[in-house]
């Protein structure tokens, strides 16, 4: 009888793992739309910032103390910035992008950046199935899987060439490892060991992910309560996944050129806890974006359903330390939807939660109609989602892109060159050159501070005055390009 039941369980857990390979094949195809497409797309110049340092690696030297980004004007940080130093987050993924393209030269350095993102977000979707089983069950596991893999809003956001998909790895590795810890089994150092390499890499990366000490802390607080003070591990693992981070903030402080202004992102405007704050993340980003209006039945039935033993209030905590998050940072969150991408995987949680009880009504509930009526709020999810999430996309100025390649073409490589795009750095990117991404004090002081050439896309009449004044070197009807080395 042992053996018969001991060979069930080996072909579900051969099922379970079929499944989830389906799952990571499709989410890897998914991810590669577009995966070719020019850097100008939704929160291009973000990425733009983020690949330049990658590229610089490659023209200049790996020096990850070091790193470099286009953009030498003043406008990131207030001050003067010849040498382009970008000082935010440590850049470990952009060594991996450089690195796999100067390996791996078949193919571009924009290619690698998604490539490597969509291999962290796979990992991620494995980390989080994991997290869930352990937890709800291998079929909760699966649903929350499937939802990380496909919300249109999550396969953008996964393939976009910055930290973040690399961060929602790390912080979902230190989470899990951290459980597998607590168990006290044979190999618990070890992952103790892991947990806390992959905490200090996502401080690193983002330190958004300190909030999800919360989830962490719970764990605790059920296994030893207030005798978690008394175990030296706490402090250890606590202490030494900061000090990475404070190590790297000590440093860029010598770089204050190369460090953004960052004061906006708790409460530009005041707009904590205002209404157009709560309409912006909850309505817009979390209701719309992410889940596609019908999405919220899930969720919201996955927040109400009443937790194991198992779990607790673990998933609970982790989406209390999101709400702490959008709260702390209410300015960034409300400006820009990127910042919502740490929360996904907790929102996939209680999704696959609230799915799993529709698909299991209690006995007074008609499973037929219930069963319907899940996969008619789980189609109307996506494609809501998806007609939102599909502009990201586009390339809706492609011109930048053309006048890029002109510049690349035609001026010498070591130009500094002036780009306006109303201070947006994606266009001066396209030119594969360090400049100024808008006309910032007078052109004269420009050329004093080593400005060769300008391109523009926009006829407007700064452009035109300055064609009269400054040789072109080319035109088209869609864009100017003209030498500053001397006047007409």
């Amino acid at each position: 009888m042992s053996k018969k039941i001991l060979l069930r369980s080996n072909k579900l857990c051969l099922f379970e793992y079929f499944l989830l390979s389906i799952i990571l094949i499709g989410a890897f195809l998914v991810r590669l739309y577009s995966i070719d497409s020019p850097l100008a797309d939704w929160h291009s110049w973000r990425q733009a910032d983020t690949s330049a340092v990658s590229r610089n690696f490659l023209k200049y030297s790996f020096d990850l103390l070091h790193p470099r980004f286009d953009d030498i004007s003043n406008i990131p940080s207030g001050k003067e910035n010849p040498q382009g130093w970008r000082m935010v987050e440590f850049p470990i993924y952009n060594f991996l992008q450089a690195k796999a393209a100067s390996t791996f030269p078949q193919k571009s350095l924009e290619w690698w950046g998604r490539m490597i993102s969509i291999i962290f977000s796979l990992g991620s979707l494995i980390f989080l199935y994991l997290i869930t089983k352990k937890y709800l069950g291998p079929k909760i596991g699966l649903f929350s899987a499937f939802f990380f893999g496909f919300l249109p809003f999550n396969i953008f956001y996964s393939r976009v060439i910055l930290p973040e998909p690399m961060m929602i790895f790390t912080s979902l590795g230190m989470i899990y490892l951290f459980s597998k810890w607590l168990e006290d089994g044979k190999y618990s150092f070890l992952y103790y060991l892991l947990s806390l390499i992959l905490a200090g890499i996502t401080f690193l990366l983002k330190p958004f992910g300190l909030f999800l000490f919360f989830p962490l802390v719970y764990l605790l607080w059920r296994r030893w309560q207030f005798g978690i003070f008394k175990k030296p591990h706490f402090y250890v693992y606590v202490l030494m996944s900061i000090l990475p981070f404070v190590l790297w903030r000590v440093w860029i402080a010598q770089f204050p050129e190369g460090i953004p202004s960052f004061i906006w992102l708790l409460n530009e405007g005041g707009i904590r806890f205002k209404g157009a704050f709560f309409r912006w993340i909850f309505a817009e980003r979390l209701g719309k974006l992410i889940l596609g209006y019908w999405g919220l039945v899930f969720f919201t039935l996955g927040i109400l359903t009443k937790p194991s033993k198992k779990d607790g209030w673990f998933f609970h905590w982790w989406l209390v330390a999101i709400l702490f998050y959008f709260t702390v940072f209410a300015g960034g969150n409300v400006r820009h939807d990127y910042y919502q991408i740490i929360a996904i995987p907790v929102v996939c949680i209680f999704l696959a939660k609230g799915f799993n009880l529709f698909l299991n009504p209690p006995p007074n509930f008609s499973r037929l109609i219930t069963f319907l009526l899940s996969l008619i709020t789980l189609l109307f999810m996506f494609a809501f989602s998806w007609y939102e999430v599909r502009g990201f996309f586009n390339i809706n100025h492609p011109e930048i892109v053309e006048a890029g390649k002109a510049v690349d073409r035609l001026v010498p490589k070591n130009a500094k060159v002036v780009a306006p795009y109303n201070g947006d750095t994606a266009f001066l990117y396209q030119t594969n050159r360090q400049g100024w991404p808008a006309l910032v004090n007078s052109v004269d002081y420009l050329i004093s501070k080593g400005a060769n050439f300008y391109v523009s896309v926009s006829f407007d009449k700064e452009t035109l005055e300055l064609m009269k004044e400054y040789p072109i070197l080319e035109k088209t009807d869609k864009y100017v390009i003209l030498s500053f080395q001397e006047k007409k």
